[in-house]
């Protein structure tokens, strides 16, 4: 069986992955980077691939593909429609320790206003209202309604680490159901969405992104949101209108945001302007490449996750976290030994 990793960040795990699937029925092709053309020309013998992004000139080539393992949640990039029949795609998960002390320290820094400080300190400004007539005094987290949209890992990961503040919650999620409330004060589907913008002081997305979702919130729902609101998006860029959130941002009608994921990246190294729009000249904003999620022990995880999996198709039994062909849709539920 022949296993292509295209995700550079198994690299650093490599050992440990190989030490996990320690077996002479095993063919490793390794890539350092994302090359379409050269992951097009080594995967059409391949049995397995891991990597969260799979162009359509990648799913074609890979004719003999049985399984497609993200090495993350995500699975958007995956383009499940040119997949041959019967090709399995799955997910991990892992990453919500990181990204909820990603949220909860990027809730702090706004909130508190570090961000201006800081800026401004460097070029030997005191910006606070011990010595600035005109600045209100921040406030913190204790007693802040803390609006969740989504509430899967993540927003019950970070609802743990707010709870530690005394901050309150509520969220609303696309069925309006959740399995662990974790304290809410109260939850909804999304026709509830402006209500939460309008009761919440800090507001976290961590949506998937499909048809139903891209573009929810706009600017009537950021000015609900107001000028003391903070917005941190972990979920997908484009969840939120893009003109719609710098504008917002520009002209102060909510009071800052942390953005961790865009609506433009890298198609090969690492520089691309992450929007057409002038983001970076934003003084109210924290901007992170995608990284919320990125800790060693989100990836060690991860690497135990895909390696079960791998380890289960070489014996027959049924895979783990399959999230295409879509639930009901394929009676399969296990795949023949190698």
């Amino acid at each position: 069986m022949k296993v292509v990793i295209g995700e550079r960040n198994v690299l650093p795990h490599k050992e440990l992955f190989l030490s996990l699937l320690d077996t002479a029925d095993l063919e490793f092709s390794w890539h350092e980077s994302f090359d379409e053309s050269r992951l097009v020309d080594d995967i059409g013998d391949a049995d397995v691939y891991i990597g969260g992004r799979v162009t359509p000139a990648m799913a074609r080539a890979g004719t003999g593909l049985r399984l497609v393992h993200a090495v993350g949640a995500g699975t958007d990039k995956v383009s499940t429609a040119d997949l041959p029949a019967g090709t399995m795609v799955a997910n991990t998960f892992h990453h919500e320790d990181a990204i909820a002390e990603y949220v909860v320290s990027s809730a702090v820094m706004l909130r508190r206003g570090l961000l201006r400080q800081d800026a401004e300190l460097r070029r030997n400004n005191w910006a606070t209202s011990v010595y600035r007539d005109g600045l209100a005094q921040p406030h913190t987290l204790r007693n802040a309604m803390i609006g969740y949209v989504g509430f899967g890992h993540i927003g019950r990961r970070s609802a743990e680490l707010f709870a530690a503040f005394a901050a309150r919650g509520c969220a609303v999620t696309g069925s309006g159901r959740i399995t662990e409330p974790a304290g809410l004060e109260w939850y909804s589907n999304t026709d509830e969405l402006k209500r939460l913008m309008h009761e919440s002081d800090v507001v976290v997305v961590s949506a998937p992104l499909n048809e139903r979702t891209e573009g929810m919130i706009g600017a009537e729902e950021l000015s609900c949101l107001g000028s003391d609101g903070i917005l941190i998006n972990v979920g997908r860029g484009p969840l939120i209108a893009e003109r719609d959130l710098y504008e917002s941002l520009r002209d102060n009608v909510i009071g800052g945001a942390a953005i961790d994921v865009w609506y433009r990246y890298p198609a090969g190294g690492d520089r691309a302007e992450p929007s057409d729009l002038p983001f970076a000249q934003l003084p109210n904003l924290l901007m992170t490449p995608h990284t919320s999620g990125v800790s060693a022990e989100t990836f060690v995880g991860r690497v135990h996750d895909v390696a079960d999996n791998i380890r289960r198709l070489v014996d027959g039994r049924p895979l783990d976290r399959i999230v295409w062909p879509p639930a009901g849709s394929n009676p399969a539920t296990s795949v023949d030994t190698v």
